[in-house]
């Protein structure tokens, strides 16, 4: 019901890597309560979509953390270090990598390249350290009006069905209805409320 804070999320092109960003820092009241301050790059092949890295720098309330997650498909393997900024507690986790994974960014962009047709449903592996397969629906075709403008759209709901990330709530996505399917809004919601993401401009 309020302004929780502002999100940005951007693509960047790194060498013959691709490069999302994404950031959130909470405001007004939000802030004083329960202060937020996230930082999120992704590094995949833009050709097979195949997550290479994940960093997330996370300060959220009392909790304030550093994590880096390396795809290694070679030896078959993710690796997680994860240290917290207050103690300097260093955890290091690896688990079975059984092939090519998307992250909890780039399977958005994913989705983006598929044909998206109304009724169809994809499912495609994402890792946050762990493995989950993640379920998408192509649910309806829906007219919507953001500050870029207004897009004959197509609304894809996708949720977790297996893993570490089953049951930590749905993602809403809205594409732009045309073969660019370029992403024009998205909603999450969490257990702890509700994040909007609305496209405000386009940069090339």
């Amino acid at each position: 019901m309020l302004t929780a804070g502002m999100g940005v999320i951007r693509m960047e092109t790194s060498g013959n890597e691709r490069k999302i960003v994404a950031t959130a820092e909470s405001s007004g009241p939000v802030n004083v309560i329960f202060p937020v301050r996230d930082r999120f790059e992704s590094r995949f092949d833009p050709r097979t979509f195949c997550s290479q890295s994940l960093a997330k720098h996370s300060e959220e309330g009392s909790h304030k953390r550093e994590t880096s997650i390396r795809f290694d498909y070679a030896q078959k393997k993710s690796n997680l270090e994860e240290r917290n900024i207050k103690t300097g507690e260093i955890k290091h986790v690896e688990n079975d990598l059984a092939g090519c994974v998307t992250d909890i960014l780039t399977g958005f962009y994913y989705l983006q390249s598929l044909p998206l047709k109304l009724g169809a449903t994809y499912e495609f592996p994402v890792s946050d350290g762990k493995t989950a397969v993640v379920r998408a629906t192509v649910d309806k075709l829906e007219l919507v009006k953001v500050p870029a403008g207004s897009f004959s759209t197509v609304m894809v709901t996708t949720e977790a069905i297996s893993g570490s990330l089953q049951s930590r709530g749905k993602v809403w996505v809205w594409y732009s209805d045309d073969p660019g399917h370029t992403p024009v809004q998205m909603r999450a919601k969490l257990g702890w409320g509700t994040l909007l993401f609305r496209l405000q401009r386009i940069e090339k």
